[in-house]
């Protein structure tokens, strides 16, 4: 008959690892990761509202040399940029736009239209989309004050 031996020395020992608090850096990652993913959603979900509505996305996420614009929509012969904003409640989602960010928006706009055959010439519309904490939907059509 054998006979186990265990060895229950401290060196030998297989002690799980503790658990502690992530770091500032990876609290840091994961808040925006979050972020990112939230914000895509919301960007699924006005994509998915302006084509049920009869406008076509062209382009997510398009990125030229001066930014990104979330969206950008066909309306017959002419576009629509789209700038979704995410928070907890609508307002919060309106006040996380600002004039720089406008000004980002125009400049890309203004380099996507450079591909476009009739340019800047083509009708254009800068909508504002808010999406608050519980999935709710407001568009702001023409929100940069351009006809």
């Amino acid at each position: 008959m054998e006979q186990l031996a265990f060895d229950f020395s401290v060196e030998h020992a297989q002690v799980p690892p503790v658990m502690s608090k992530p770091s500032v850096p990876d609290t840091r990652r994961l808040r925006g990761k979050m972020a990112y993913h939230a914000g895509a959603a919301a960007e699924g979900r006005i994509s998915t509202d302006y084509e049920r509505r009869g406008f076509p996305v062209v382009q997510q996420r398009w990125r030229g040399k001066s930014g990104e614009i979330d969206l950008i929509a066909q309306d017959g012969d002419g576009l629509v940029f789209i700038e979704v904003k995410h928070s907890k409640t609508f307002d919060r989602a309106a006040a996380r736009l600002n004039a720089a960010q406008m000004r980002r928006i125009y400049a890309s706009a203004e380099e996507y239209l450079a591909r476009m055959p009739r340019g800047s010439l083509t009708e254009v519309r800068f909508d504002v989309a808010l999406v608050n904490g519980r999935g709710e939907t407001r568009i702001i059509e023409n929100a940069f004050g351009f006809d």
